[in-house]
């Protein structure tokens, strides 16, 4: 009863209760089957063979058992294609961006210890 093209109903897994066909034969205990379910690798024992059958050849594309399928009016399984996510280039050998060179930051910093203690100075003449 298991042959190629037999439609079965999956007993088992997050797929049960739907309906599959037989692609192709593997051992003799699992098979690959497609349909309204993940195209995968089945043990047979989670398939119930039902008395319906479609012509498809071994190895069977999806879409070859997608058009078998509509023409029975059976929902089928849809693949959806992966978005490709453009991922941003890193810079190579480049730093951030900082402001000015060393010389420039250096006597940024002599500037502001200076400012501090004119402060300094300043607050301490207006205390006194």
């Amino acid at each position: 009863m298991i042959e190629i093209g037999r439609i079965c109903l999956k007993l088992a897994g997050r797929d049960a209760g739907r309906e599959a066909v037989i692609v192709d034969i593997l051992d003799g205990n699992y098979v690959l089957i497609d349909g309204n379910v993940r195209r995968r690798k089945c043990n047979i024992l989670h398939l119930e063979p039902t008395e319906r059958k479609i012509d498809i050849e071994e190895g069977a594309s999806h879409s070859d058992v997608k058009k078998e399928f509509d023409k029975l009016k059976i929902p089928v399984w849809e693949t959806k294609k992966k978005e490709i996510k453009e991922k941003p280039k890193k810079a190579r050998g480049k730093k951030t961006v900082v402001e000015g060179t060393k010389e420039e930051k250096k006597a940024k910093k002599k500037e502001d210890k200076v400012a501090k203690k004119k402060e300094k100075k300043a607050k301490k003449e207006g205390e006194e």
